[in-house]
């Protein structure tokens, strides 16, 4: 395919606060911090969105905002990356997201989110969506659940194939009344809520894959195992593909980059495996990084990566 893979994203948006701490306060705590805070843009939509584009795919993004400054500065960032923003909507009765972020000095996050105008969604926004003639469907389930089911059953009516981020995590989604998927992609708490089994390890990641085929019409399931990389399942075999070794400077929107470089690859070269590897090459330079959108890799990057560190795509 010599044009670029168009994939459009139907997912959240929203402005992050994150707030690098030594610790979390405990209850009732009023702590002083000398470490540092910023407002970065963020939502796990908009990230797989921004790195669709960055990646060198055509990124096309379908959410609402609220008519505010942060969704003025948000939607005002998405243009300047390149996005397709017709579909966009700026709500005027709900606030843009919001994203409350807690940096530990290990990398590790916690994350507060209030949702604001991404709970307006509405089937009427998906319809419009698909006009753009996407070759793939992009979520996560950081919108409702009934919308999420609304634009799969969408695109998987019109023969798109569509993928689904499973994060964040929630025990109540119908994962059962989800179209069949091209691909389905939980991290590791995800696994553990809809699977009931921790993959802590590459027997556990196989039994939560074939538990999870049993909830999830899925081609590919694939595990985002953090610092162990990913683990692939198709029904019948499974490849664990180990990550990179980097320093990790935050985690924060590291699972976003990965699906968007998986789904992206994948769609361009039609191989699962590699697509893993790519996406790890791509992961592993967000975590290396500080800030969600901040730290999503160019194609240029994931190149420069890939051939410095001799990887085998």
């Amino acid at each position: 395919m010599n044009r670029k893979i168009r994939i459009l994203t139907v997912s959240s948006a929203n402005m992050d606060f994150v707030m690098n701490v030594r610790r979390l306060p405990a209850a009732g705590e009023t702590m002083s911090e000398s470490g540092s805070y910023s407002f970065v843009p963020g939502g796990k939509g908009a990230n797989s969105a921004v790195a669709v584009q960055r990646l060198g795919g055509e990124s096309v993004f379908c959410a609402r905002l609220g008519n505010d400054a942060n969704g003025n500065a948000l939607k005002n960032l998405y243009i300047a990356e390149g996005i397709d923003t017709r579909f966009i909507v700026m709500d005027g009765k709900l606030p843009t997201g919001l994203a409350a972020i807690f940096v530990e000095p290990s990398g590790q996050n916690r994350i507060i989110v209030y949702p604001g105008s991404n709970t307006g969604l509405t089937e009427r926004d998906i319809t419009a969506s698909m006009m753009c003639r996407p070759d793939a469907l992009l979520m996560q389930t950081e919108i409702a659940a009934v919308t999420v089911l609304a634009a799969a059953r969408h695109a998987a009516s019109r023969g798109i194939p569509v993928f689904l981020d499973a994060g964040p995590a929630d025990p109540d989604f119908p994962l059962e009344e989800l179209p069949p998927l091209e691909l389905f992609s939980p991290n590791e708490q995800e696994t553990l809520v809809y699977s009931g089994i921790d993959p802590s390890n590459p027997q556990n990641c196989l039994r939560a894959c074939m538990r999870l085929s049993e909830r999830v019409r899925a081609r590919f399931i694939v595990l985002k195992l953090g610092g162990r990389g990913c683990y692939i399942y198709d029904g019948k075999y499974y490849h664990c593909l180990p990550t990179y070794d980097v320093p990790c400077e935050d985690t924060t929107g590291a699972g976003d980059t990965f699906t968007a470089a998986l789904t992206l690859e994948y769609l361009r070269t039609g191989d699962i495996v590699h697509a893993g590897k790519y996406a790890n090459a791509a992961a592993s330079i967000s975590v290396s990084r500080a800030g969600a959108m901040p730290s999503i890799p160019t194609a240029e990057e994931v190149a420069a990566f890939v051939s410095y560190n001799g990887v085998e795509l």
